[in-house]
């Protein structure tokens, strides 16, 4: 399905709210693409951070219109790999089930719960059958590079953790908060399965920076989350994850990995 070749370092970014002005690169121009498996959610925003060539994708459209359970993750997948893209940096905004992870910290997951329902988590359909390995769902040299720019800028942050992600557009209740800190997660989103996944049948490797933004329903001192109360921590982490983007560039070097050879021995 997907052509090889040399590789040559290409950064993706699939952004959430705060993210659809790019003052952080030069060159930019925003391209439309086409995919087999319908609409992206935005335009591709291409440009350059230095000499290294992004490509931005607003994950939730302009001014976040698309509710989580509606995103193309498919078509948006789709068009990274065919503009070249090696490697992808997600953000997402989570809430914390977690006393030590507060909120406007950076979570970067190494493992993740699936708790979706509805959505559509391969390329792969019809008379043929792709048994992707997830094991370890996070590309583990690109966390580590996110991790170590993180550490270099002081910036507040977990290196590991699971994430689980709900089908949404609504909150959990607070039995389920607590139910998904039983089952061993860290921090909560909307977003991050079957993205990771998708990746991964596509041969990118892909890192997620976690912004908690809240502690959800489980914690006894919380009022309940509010997109309002997200929205305000959201703006104060995504100068510091912009940041940790820019300055882990140069770093992303690595041209062989397990995650872009897993398709390889995954196809039935």
């Amino acid at each position: 399905m997907f052509s090889g070749g040399l590789l040559v370092v290409k950064i993706g970014m699939v952004g959430g709210s705060g993210f659809d002005d790019p003052d952080f690169l030069t060159d930019v121009k925003f391209v439309k693409k086409g995919t087999p498996f319908g609409a992206l959610s935005s335009d591709l925003i291409i440009g350059k951070a230095g000499p290294t060539e992004v490509v931005i994708i607003l994950r939730h459209g302009k001014g976040h219109r698309i509710r989580p359970s509606a995103v193309n993750y498919r078509a948006n997948i789709w068009a990274m790999k065919e503009v070249g893209v090696t490697h992808i940096i997600a953000t997402t905004a989570c809430g914390s089930l977690r006393e030590e992870i507060e909120p406007g910290q950076l979570v970067f997951p190494d493992q993740f719960l699936d708790f979706t329902r509805q959505r559509k988590s391969t390329f792969y359909e019809g008379d043929q059958v792709v048994h992707i390995a997830v094991a370890d769902p996070f590309c583990e040299y690109l966390r580590g590079v996110l991790v170590e720019t993180a550490t270099e800028e002081k910036i507040a942050h977990h290196p590991r953790g699971t994430i689980v992600t709900i089908e949404g557009p609504r909150f959990s209740t607070r039995a389920e908060s607590k139910m998904f800190r039983m089952l061993g997660g860290d921090v909560i989103n909307m977003s991050t399965v079957p993205e990771a996944v998708l990746a991964r049948e596509a041969g990118i490797c892909y890192a997620t920076v976690a912004m908690s933004t809240d502690y959800d329903t489980w914690h006894h001192s919380e009022e309940p989350v509010t997109w309002e109360m997200i929205a305000v921590t959201m703006e104060k982490n995504v100068e510091h994850v912009k940041k940790i983007f820019f300055d882990s560039l140069p770093r992303i070097t690595q041209e062989d990995c397990e995650c872009r050879r897993a398709i390889e021995t995954a196809t039935v």
